[in-house]
């Protein structure tokens, strides 16, 4: 039996601090909206089709296609960014998606993101419509945490 196709996806960021690196990077997923759900990592295909979605809509405890692009970082006042880049295709084949993180401001990491869509879609050969992005940057204080995501979903 073939697995379903996700038809949706939605950009998400967050920052956040927390007592441990792993509560920080739970903090940030909640920050970003999706600290309620069970993120199944993907790489980098965005299904043919798929339409964009302002917020995720699954239930708590949903498994969920998750590409992100996350960075913690314990150096107080270490500046830390991460973003994710989609590339939609002109011909209305599939899109890609790729994440950045580091440490480095919420421009740049955008910008590292939307270049590797572009290179992704030269490699391709194939004609590029369309590049939607999400960042986010913080300035640690004293354990902090950056998540950039695309979540892919499902129509009910």
């Amino acid at each position: 039996m073939p697995l379903p196709i996700p038809t949706t996806f939605t950009l998400v960021a967050g920052a956040a601090e927390g007592p441990t690196p792993l509560n920080a990077f739970d903090n940030a997923l909640l920050a970003a909206g999706i600290g309620d759900l069970n993120l199944v990592r993907i790489s980098s295909v965005l299904p043919a089709g798929a339409r964009e979605l302002p917020a995720v809509t699954a239930p708590p405890g949903s498994l969920v296609p998750t590409a992100y692009g996350a960075i913690e970082s314990q150096v107080r006042g270490e500046r830390i960014a991460a973003a994710v880049a989609v590339g939609l295709a002109d011909d209305g084949g599939s899109g890609v998606i790729f994440e950045f993180s580091g440490r480095t401001g919420r421009s740049e990491a955008e910008e590292a993101a939307r270049a590797m869509v572009e290179a992704a879609f030269a490699r391709r050969g194939r004609p590029l419509r369309e590049i939607r992005s999400a960042a986010v940057e913080h300035v640690v204080q004293e354990i902090g945490c950056v998540l950039a995501a695309v979540a892919l979903g499902y129509d009910a």
